[in-house]
């Protein structure tokens, strides 16, 4: 724990803890497996395929309706929201609706319940390869905003020494997920699915799918000896369970996508002039939310509208302290150079980005059959998978999002992919 921030473990009660295990994701509602393994189109009863799901037909009208979980990945689409975006646009939005999982999401998003949601990048190509549901990534949510967090009774200072030990990730279809079996791979370690009380090898990381809010009590409670999720419980972590930031994700992959802006493309293509309004709303959040991180913070918080159940010092810390000093050890911040925030906030879907994480899927861990990855061809993922239109168009109309780190004037919708695990 950093001497800096110290005291405001002193400002985390038992009834904060009590309120994460208690009110958020239960592991019932958080059952991402069964979901992750195949069946989405079988649970509505169709063939995966794009033509069945055009008998779901979502409500006639022109009303944003917004799913989202409780971290900082949801941070554009309650921005719109709540400082008037949409309404700018001419647009209604409903109140944004908290869901308690991944899969409950896709469900409510697949059945029509919300046409507006952020994804963990690679669930979208899940849905659209393995189910045959018509879902487009429209936009990035966010830059970075992830870390490895580990417990206090564990002694580690880099990947090498998680070998033998277990390790939480909020899903398997995630970025957490790729770039994490990236870095145990790098330092020789086998990442394995093993049930709980299995022998585990001294060069084995046995990885487990648990909810984010469950993640701090059971680091606290030595159930697993290291996570890796979203913000902000990461900083949840540091200030509720005394653990310690092995490493950002946005310090090993520069300035990566983690959710992504997801809406059906049978709507996007049946209403563009309402896509469109959709997207100028949430460009102009995103650049409100790269200027403005400290006030968002607060206003998401449970100090704030409570759209997150953390109080406002946690969500602050999850979205600005990113300082080499107060993370020098373990040295989680390794690439000062590269100018990242801990989370930051630009709207362009990179097609390089979007090919890695198809080719890196196909070498990464999952539970359930993967046979659909086999054949999927990056180049095509990036082309089919992805609607650059709207968000281009959108970025035309407003500026300010060439202020976020890695913005190269010459080349503003090209880039190289940098990884240093």
């Amino acid at each position: 724990m950093m001497k800096k921030y110290q005291s405001l473990q002193d400002q985390i009660s038992d009834i904060d803890l009590d309120y994460l295990q208690k009110h958020e994701m239960s592991r019932r509602d958080f059952m991402m497996d069964s979901l992750a393994m195949g069946g989405l189109a079988a649970m509505f009863g169709l063939s995966a395929s794009t033509p069945a799901w055009a008998s779901i037909q979502p409500p006639a009208d022109e009303v944003v309706r917004i799913g989202y979980l409780p971290i900082t990945d949801a941070t554009v689409l309650l921005v719109a929201h709540e400082k008037g975006f949409f309404a700018e646009e001419g647009l209604q939005s409903e109140k944004p609706t908290l869901i308690r999982g991944w899969s409950p999401l896709v469900e409510g998003f697949a059945a029509g319940k919300f046409n507006l949601v952020h994804f963990l990048k690679p669930i979208p190509i899940w849905m659209r390869y393995n189910n045959g549901f018509p879902v487009k990534i429209m936009s990035w949510a966010h830059l970075n905003g992830s870390g490895v967090v580990v417990g206090k009774h564990v002694k580690a200072d880099s990947f090498a020494d998680l070998a033998g030990k277990q390790v939480a990730v909020p899903y398997w279809y995630s970025m957490h997920n790729i770039v994490l079996q990236m870095a145990l791979r790098h330092v020789g370690l086998k990442p394995v699915i093993k049930a709980q009380g299995e022998a585990i090898a001294a060069d084995e990381v046995n990885l487990q799918i648990m909810p984010p809010p469950d993640m701090p009590p059971a680091l606290a409670a030595k159930k697993i000896d290291a996570f890796i999720v979203a913000e902000p419980f990461n900083a949840a972590g540091e200030l509720l369970a005394g653990g310690k930031m092995l490493r950002f994700t946005g310090d090993m992959w520069r300035n990566h996508p983690c959710c992504v802006v997801c809406m059906n493309e049978q709507q996007v293509n049946a209403n563009p002039e309402w896509t469109q309004k959709v997207m100028n709303a949430i460009v102009k959040a995103q650049v409100y939310a790269q200027q403005n991180k400290k006030e968002v913070a607060h206003m998401m918080s449970r100090d704030g509208k409570r759209y997150l159940p953390m109080k406002a010092n946690v969500v602050e810390r999850a979205m600005t302290l990113y300082d080499e000093e107060d993370y020098a050890m373990p040295d989680a911040i390794q690439n000062p150079t590269w100018g990242s925030g801990r989370i930051d906030f630009q709207p362009w879907p990179f097609p390089s980005a979007t090919k890695l994480i198809v080719n890196e899927l196909k070498h990464t861990l999952v539970s359930g059959d993967t046979t659909f990855l086999k054949d999927l061809d990056a180049d095509f993922v990036a082309d089919d998978l992805v609607d650059y239109r709207f968000v281009k168009a959108a970025m035309e109309k407003h500026t300010g999002w060439q202020d976020a780190p890695g913005f190269n004037a010459e080349n503003p919708f090209e880039r190289e992919e940098v990884i240093k695990i």
